[in-house]
């Protein structure tokens, strides 16, 4: 890929609502292969992910040397995907995980019989390592990097046992790491640990151990303390990014006609995740567009005196509230998983922003995707001109004539 300016790919976190990444990536790719973009080419030279857009990214970057086929594999899996595929749904295994880990934050000093063994997240995730084995091609992203097909892939994780904020990376080309406060990176070789503990979220799913410079840590969910979710593209030298949000990055104000009444437990899990998954987020875009803007205002010699470079971004979010969406969805949750969820409130329209996370339906993650797919194609000139291409009148009409029949 040589000098040329690299563009990067940056997937954040959000449980289930990754697959609205799904739809916007189809999008990407009919939308650049309608411009005469070769299908197998990979517009992407740097591929980040966060959490579950960690799965994506990685799965992503296995088929760099087919980009089609790559988004083809990611939307097999998530058009006909089901919570027991990521998590133990069936009665016994809630019973173990669930069941057990409330009571246990409820009653723990009196239920002494457990202090041996206690219940470590609230579900056991373990079906998900048989799917990210079907799902990945590790030896083929190793071809990748050396073929030059892709520059780099990073995944971020988050360590409880030292308190900091960690992005892994895989590279054939020479890059040192970097240091911030309170975060780093670490070259090496990406597996299903680094993916498993990027998409741990926090007290839903138990922490993966991973030797990190030569001792045992335990790591949760990437988004958790990333103060800078797009800055690893950036390290790893990419001049424009294309970032895929999971949730809206603005909210309008809530409808104030009626009283508000005492949140649900759901509820503020439901803040808390949003507050973790999406807030960081926005935090960036906004702290990047100053960087622009000021760097848009100096002199040649003062650029030279800076090590800031603008950085081109296209940023593509949903459109619609997905704890609204999830909400109608709930129902087709297994009936354990219902009842664990009923308890606090989170089969609830009000709590239903925690479901959106947990959501591993078809039902629901379809609806994510053909959202993406609608909100990516509205935006067909604005990725057009992203990657260098024009949009021509055939293809205006051709849009047209889709979205209204």
């Amino acid at each position: 890929m040589g000098e040329r300016n690299k563009t990067g790919l940056i997937l954040t976190g959000g449980g289930a609502r990754a697959a609205y990444q799904v739809g916007v990536l189809a999008a990407v790719s009919s939308i650049l292969t309608e411009a005469g973009w070769a299908p197998e080419h990979n517009p992407f030279d740097i591929i980040c992910g966060t959490s579950a857009g960690a799965i994506n990214a990685t799965a992503l970057a296995c088929r760099a040397d087919n980009f089609s086929e790559g988004v083809q594999k990611l939307l097999q899996v998530w058009e006909h995907v089901g919570a027991e595929q990521v998590y133990r749904a069936d009665s016994l295994g809630v019973l173990r995980s669930g069941a057990k880990w409330l009571s246990l934050l409820s009653f723990g000093w009196l239920l002494r019989k457990w202090r041996a063994h206690p219940p470590n997240a609230l579900l056991d995730n373990t079906p998900l390592v048989t799917l990210l084995h079907r799902l990945l091609d590790f030896p083929r992203l190793d071809t990748a990097l050396a073929n030059g097909d892709l520059h780099a892939l990073a995944v971020t994780a988050s360590s409880y046992t030292a308190g900091y904020h960690i992005t892994f990376y895989q590279t054939a080309a020479d890059i040192a790491p970097w240091r911030r406060m309170q975060r780093f990176s670490l070259q090496t070789q990406i597996g299903i640990e680094h993916l498993l503990a990027s998409s741990a979220i926090p007290l839903i799913f138990p922490a993966t151990p991973i030797y990190c410079e030569g001792r045992r840590e335990y790591f949760g969910d990437g988004s958790m303390r990333q103060l800078a979710p797009i800055s690893p593209a950036i390290h790893l030298g990419a001049s424009k990014v294309l970032v895929v949000g999971a949730g809206r990055l603005a909210e309008p104000p809530p409808d104030q006609t009626e009283f508000a009444r005492y949140p649900t437990v759901a509820q503020i899990a439901g803040h808390a995740m949003s507050s973790i998954f999406l807030d960081s987020l926005a935090v960036d875009i906004e702290r990047l567009n100053r960087v622009n803007l000021t760097l848009s205002v100096l002199t040649e010699e003062q650029k030279a005196r800076t090590a800031l470079r603008p950085i081109e971004m296209l940023i593509i979010s949903p459109s619609q509230r997905l704890d609204e969406i999830a909400s109608r969805h709930v129902g087709n949750l297994p009936r354990p998983i219902r009842a664990l969820l009923g308890g606090i409130g989170a089969t609830e329209v009000r709590g239903a922003a925690l479901a959106s996370y947990l959501l591993f339906e078809a039902s629901y993650t379809c609806e994510l995707i053909r959202l993406g797919r609608d909100d990516t194609f509205a935006r067909r000139a604005d990725v057009l001109a992203f990657f260098g291409k024009q949009q021509n009148a055939g293809q205006t009409l051709e849009y047209a004539l889709r979205n209204n029949g």
